[in-house]
């Protein structure tokens, strides 16, 4: 553990490894999809109470008419709301959030945090083929905090090729959790999608957290909580052949918040100069542009 932490994020990381990760999140999922009028609106204003997200630029803004939490919380915004970036060399935000780091890859080496690296063959669970793909090339983390947006589009437009389950763990990851456990984006149960766009390859890598057991993707609807819990390629959906989606499209969503990476291959693309850790994002502006 990180010997810069404070007691207290001491503390909070030795209660997640304690705690009933997979358990305490069915739990969530389950609770979230109640539709009994009182308890639903019970959770959702508690929720406007605790974390005060901004919902006017929602389709619907009236909190109380969404017939479950869960459908408050990954709520659709108004088609005006998050204008692309205008540039069509322009790579846009795929999500609401926060920079967690952003840069190069070094060979196979991603950051994490101060002082923590993972590698690409960890985070893409052994697919070789993939992460020679990514190796010195650029990857950003971006982390969802419970009042963002929860709803995740394409950075590029994309031919999807691949997508594959990862299990693991259910850590948090904040940046509290980042800088103090090893590996954490690499440990936590995933779902990689690998797109191509005019030989342009690149992928999103969506990350579950601690009460966040649920990623589903457009094609594939709910991937996860999965059984069993085992490494798994979902197969393309087989009406669609192998989907296409433009710039800007929904991809998928978290039901409750997480992190999203995105990887993009050598000499292929390069990150603005204020696009850095710590920086608030929303979807839909340029973070860089492909070369």
């Amino acid at each position: 553990m990180n010997d810069s932490l404070s007691l207290g994020a001491r503390l909070f990381i030795t209660l997640q490894h304690l705690l009933p990760q997979h358990g305490l999140s069915r739990l969530v999922h389950r609770a979230t999809r109640i539709e009994t009028v009182w308890f639903k609106n019970l959770l959702i204003r508690l929720f406007m109470k605790g974390f005060r997200p901004d919902v006017s630029d929602a389709v619907e803004t009236n909190v109380l008419a969404y017939p479950s939490f869960n459908a408050f919380f990954t709520r659709a915004l108004r088609e005006d709301a998050r204008p692309l970036a205008a540039d069509p060399r322009a790579i846009i935000c795929p999500v609401d959030g926060t920079v967690s780091e952003a840069g190069p890859i070094d060979q196979e080496r991603l950051l994490q945090a101060k002082g923590r690296t993972y590698t690409l063959a960890a985070l893409l669970a052994g697919q070789t083929d993939w992460a020679r793909q990514f190796e010195g090339g650029l990857f950003a983390t971006i982390y969802l905090a419970p009042y963002n947006y929860h709803r995740i589009h394409m950075a590029l437009a994309g031919r999807l090729l691949e997508t594959w389950f990862v299990p693991g763990k259910l850590f948090s990851v904040n940046r509290v959790t980042a800088m103090g456990v090893d590996s954490v984006f690499a440990r936590n149960e995933r779902v990689v999608c690998c797109f191509d766009d005019n030989g342009l390859q690149h992928a999103m890598v969506m990350v579950g957290a601690l009460n966040v057991g649920s990623i589903e993707t457009v094609w594939h609807g709910e991937i996860a909580p999965r059984q069993p819990r085992v490494f798994a390629k979902i197969p393309l959906p087989a009406a669609a052949g192998s989907p296409d989606l433009a710039r800007g499209a929904e991809l998928g969503r978290f039901n409750m918040g997480s992190t999203v990476i995105l990887l993009l291959p050598r000499d292929r693309a390069r990150w603005s100069a204020d696009f850095i850790s710590g920086r608030t994002v929303r979807m839909g502006e340029a973070i860089g542009e492909r070369l």
